[in-house]
């Protein structure tokens, strides 16, 4: 195992599998991640609206390097349709070698762009 302190797991929650799905398939496409999981269905409870608010919805799971969380996130921003979507970024400390250079060469820049 090797440090990855470049490499993170972005989470963003949908409100429908549909748009999980295309938050997916927009996203690895345009190598903003190297690849996209989505968990569901998850309970949600938080606050909005000055209410404890409950909402079924999906967590999408995305690999990708620190260099791309901003891009990541303004086409989750475009793309999403919550007012204040959850855009979180977490670094994966570790992991295999063959694996964070997997995310490192499939979210290249150039390789997209």
């Amino acid at each position: 195992m090797v440090a990855g302190p470049d490499c993170i797991e972005v989470r963003v929650t949908t409100s429908s599998r549909v748009g999980a799905d295309h938050l997916c398939v927009v996203i690895v496409r345009q190598r903003l991640a190297a690849c996209a999981q989505v968990i569901a269905p998850i309970s949600s409870t938080y606050w909005w609206g000055g209410e404890v608010q409950q909402a079924e919805e999906w967590l999408v799971l995305m690999k990708t390097t620190a260099d791309r969380f901003d891009d990541l996130a303004a086409c989750v921003r475009e793309l999403h349709s919550y007012e204040v979507p959850e855009i979180v970024a977490v670094p994966i400390v570790q992991g295999t070698p063959d694996y964070l250079e997997w995310i490192r060469r499939e979210t290249a820049p150039e390789r997209g762009e």
